[in-house]
């Protein structure tokens, strides 16, 4: 039997470096001590970054932070528990939030028997994605009308983070215009193609992915802004999201329509979210996914996920398998998760999530998570297994995240 405590230090370094996650890295450094001897630690990042300044974007903001969040799957050990869906974010480190993982508030008032202490060594933990989130500091005073404060709205920033180099953000101006940021920069540059406006942007094996409207694709050089064309439109839907899933990079094509949502059941026990959606409610009706073939650079409409779970919430996108996540043949892949305009409380009156749907590409049948007792617990509220645990910040200490 093969003794793996002898490999090289090279070889288990050149390994090393193909982890996607420093939760990966971290359990390769776990299996024994000549690995972790032989591979570094990965390093501990801010998930804050550096205050970015506002010039060449709005003059109605003091300036910007950019704050990163990480989505985990938790896993009891036990077989017959299904995974929790958290996203986290690190102000310093003692103080984190747990937030909605398709939104962007925050779980609270946590349960008052809310678990202190969690401790990771006691779960099966997979980093599912991340994202980043762009707020302005402050208005400056001539900010006092709708119309200013809304030159500070961004849709979802796609960063890429050299440790070494700095980092390179990309993300939507509220004119539909990509608009790109550079560690150091005095001002943010503004990319003008703009055949329409843009949707959504992606970061995908070190490179910056655009969609417009249209469903119109393209790759952004960050370092001379250039835009080349990805894949042709693809019209139909009202918004479009990327999703980078089992290596290849999806188009998913919302189809909205404006309207109450009573056949639908978002409107049993929902309360408006925000205070001007009470003035247009859309509602989701349902969508298409496609994939691009890059032989050809074209899309390929997909009738069929086969086991994996799409996830679009506010500020990013991911995919799960749904034999990782849940622990019986109950709740099945080939769905898509998605907010709407809507939101709920529970019995308790604590905030749940913002609205989250469930679509089934197979019948296409649509409808809010809560109708779906299994796919709902994936959220909120936590599983019993949870409140056993102990110490989400020691965890999170040693997984250095």
């Amino acid at each position: 039997m093969a003794d793996w405590s002898t490999l090289p230090a090279e070889l288990l370094n050149l390994v090393s470096q193909q982890l996607p996650t420093s939760t990966d890295l971290l359990r390769f450094r776990s299996v024994c001590a000549t690995w972790r001897a032989a591979v570094p630690p990965p390093p501990t990042t801010a998930t804050r970054f550096p205050i970015l300044p506002n010039s060449g974007i709005s003059d109605t903001s003091w300036g910007f932070y950019l704050s990163k969040r990480t989505i985990y799957s938790l896993q009891s050990p036990l077989t017959n528990h299904s995974s929790w869906i958290i996203k986290l974010e690190r102000d310093n480190p003692s103080r984190m939030h747990l937030l909605n993982p398709l939104a962007r508030s925050q779980f609270r008032p946590l349960p008052n028997n809310f678990p202190k202490l969690f401790d990771f060594f006691n779960v099966r933990v997979k980093e599912l994605g991340e994202e980043y989130a762009l707020q302005y500091i402050n208005f400056r005073p001539t900010a006092n009308s709708i119309g200013e404060a809304g030159n500070l709205y961004m849709e979802k920033v796609a960063v890429s983070n050299n440790l070494g180099n700095g980092f390179v953000l990309l993300t939507i101006h509220v004119s539909g215009k990509l608009v790109v940021y550079k560690s150091g920069d005095e001002k943010w540059r503004v990319i003008d193609d703009l055949p329409s406006p843009y949707d959504d942007v992606i970061l995908r094996q070190g490179r910056f992915y655009a969609v417009d409207n249209t469903g119109r694709v393209v790759l952004v050089n960050s370092l001379d802004l250039n835009v080349s064309l990805v894949a042709n439109s693809i019209f139909g839907g009202d918004k479009k999201f990327l999703v980078d899933s089992d290596g290849e990079l999806l188009l998913v094509d919302m189809y909205l329509s404006v309207g109450p949502a009573d056949d639908l059941g978002f409107n049993e026990g929902f309360e408006f979210y925000e205070e001007f959606d009470c003035f247009m409610s859309e509602r989701t009706v349902k969508f298409k996914v496609f994939r691009l073939d890059e032989s050809v650079a074209k899309w390929v409409e997909l009738t069929d996920l086969g086991n994996r779970l799409l996830f679009l919430g506010d500020n990013c996108t991911f995919s799960a398998r749904a034999s990782e996540i849940f622990c019986d043949d109950t709740c099945r892949g080939n769905c898509i998760f998605f907010t709407d305009q809507y939101c709920n409380r529970d019995d308790e009156g604590l905030w749940k999530s913002r609205g989250v749907g469930v679509f089934d590409l197979e019948s296409g049948s649509i409808g809010p998570i809560g109708n779906h007792v299994g796919y709902s617990k994936m959220f909120w509220p936590p599983p019993d297994w949870v409140y056993s645990t102990a110490s989400i910040e020691a965890g999170l200490d040693q997984l250095n995240i």
